[in-house]
């Protein structure tokens, strides 16, 4: 029996779904004991995620302006408005001025994931990018609640200091709904699941390059 598209999104994130230990970053931030210098450099970093991300969803959205998948990208790249601006907030919240952060050096590591995105949005497959970003989401989103839940109990952030992460964590059945109507729009095939199967594998791997990266930073972890 051929797979429904939803069938296939929920394979994907199962087969790519990160091992427990593998971010070693989010449990020394679940812990507080993540100095707050690096997550300093995770704002100044995700600066630079958010704004490339943005772009690039936008370019997907201008390459499928004439099908369903074109407003999918369209409202992910209004989502990287709104969280560009709760980033403020926290980038204030760890005492820098929110004015540095596109100044802040971009790391390789933490940019692998936004320079993948950018080369997805000018040669992927549409319909293959949302089966990996919608895999790749769940991770993400599981980060950031355990970050929003850390940064208010261990180190006394605030909720407008949280709203980035806590943006992010909220689950968001109807987006899912949405990646499924445009997956079937577009037509699942072998050839474009195996596609979102490669995607999927990379944009994992470079989500925990990200965090690792920045772990790199913690003093025992290097």
């Amino acid at each position: 029996m051929t797979p429904t598209p939803r069938e296939v999104l929920q394979s994907i994130r199962r087969e790519f779904a990160p091992e427990d230990g593998a971010n070693r970053l989010i449990a020394p931030i679940e812990q507080g004991t993540a100095p707050l210098a690096v997550l300093r450099e995770l704002a100044a970093q995700q600066h630079h995620v958010i704004t490339s991300d943005r772009r690039s969803f936008l370019l997907l959205a201008t390459r499928c302006s004439d099908s369903p998948v074109g407003g999918y990208f369209s409202r992910l790249a209004d989502g990287e408005s709104r969280a560009l601006t709760a980033l403020a907030s926290f980038t204030a919240g760890c005492g820098r001025d929110a004015a540095t952060g596109p100044g802040r050096e971009p790391l390789a590591g933490c940019q692998s994931y936004p320079n993948y995105l950018a080369w997805l949005a000018l040669n992927g497959d549409p319909t293959a990018v949302v089966l990996a970003l919608t895999a790749n989401f769940a991770a993400w989103g599981e980060y950031c609640a355990i970050t929003a839940r850390a940064l208010r109990r261990r180190y006394g952030f605030d909720d407008a200091s949280c709203a980035f992460f806590d943006f992010f964590a909220v689950p968001a059945p109807e987006l899912e709904d949405e990646a499924v109507s445009v997956i079937t729009a577009g037509g699942l095939t072998p050839e474009r699941i195996a596609l979102g199967r490669r995607y999927a594998r990379l944009l994992q791997h470079y989500e925990l390059l990200f965090w690792n990266t920045l772990a790199e930073q913690v003093p025992g972890l290097g």
